[in-house]
Parts: C-alpha cells; structure tokens; sequence
C-alpha cells in the first residue's frame, strides 16, 4: 500500500527506502549518500520480498535486524516523533496520509512537513484523497 500511495502522490520511493543486498550488516550499508531523514533499509531486492530491514538516522543505523515491513514502517514512523524531525517535503503527501489515516494522529493545527510555502491544516492532496476514500460504498464490493 505505501508504494501505491507514492505512486499516487508522485513520490520517489527511494526518498523512504534504500535497497542493499540481503546478505549486507549494518557495517557494509554505505551511509554517505542515505538521507539524514529517517529511511529504511530494505535488505534484498524488494520490500515485498525481504526477511530483514534496517533503519537509518542521521545517516546512522540505529536498528539493523527488524524482522517485518510493517516493525520497519512503524520504527521509521515513530523516528519522526521521537526524535522531532519533520517530513521530507518529496514525501510530504505520503507522510501525512500515513499519519492520518494509518496512525491516527490528527492534528487540528500544523504539520510536520518542512515548507516554505504556506501551512495549511492538512495537505489538499491528503485531503482528497481521504474524502474520496470515505466517500466510497466499501460494502457492495
């Protein structure tokens, strides 16, 4: 589902995840060139097909054997939290739904997306996008 609703807000998946291989440690994960942002670290080929994810900090590994996707999501999810950093603005729309809807977490005021542009309360696109969910009869399916 994250990599639909990347598609569906045109984010780059590589601004969440970096993909090494499966066999790689945490000492073997070139960390120059990883956001400072906290990203997942997908070991193999695929998010859908890995055994073993890693998550990154400020360029740190600070978690190398998280066994599931969603412990990833939500390790990398709660990093954003504890450690007040805001969103990516290239994965800002992304973000929000996933705090929104997925976490529960809404705010009535403010964002956790760092812009320059004016704040709004929530972000149209995340917006739209949950009316157009609710709006929809889930139960003729």
């Amino acid at each position: 589902m994250v990599l639909l609703l990347m598609s569906y807000f045109n984010e780059k998946e590589d601004e969440m995840f970096r993909y090494v291989e499966d066999t790689f440690l945490a000492g073997e994960v070139e960390l120059d060139h990883m956001p400072i942002t906290p990203t997942i670290v997908v070991c193999g080929k695929s998010c859908y097909s890995a055994k073993r994810y890693m998550l990154s900090v400020d360029q740190v590994i600070v978690h190398d054997n998280i066994p599931t996707f969603v412990s990833a999501m939500r390790m990398m999810f709660g990093s954003y939290y504890c450690f007040n950093i805001h969103y990516p603005s290239a994965l800002a729309s992304t973000m929000e739904f996933l705090q929104r809807c997925m976490f529960s977490i809404n705010p009535e005021k403010g964002t956790k997306v760092e812009s320059k542009k004016s704040r709004l309360s929530v972000n149209p696109k995340v917006s739209t996008l949950i009316q157009s969910l609710s709006d929809h009869d889930w139960r003729d399916l």
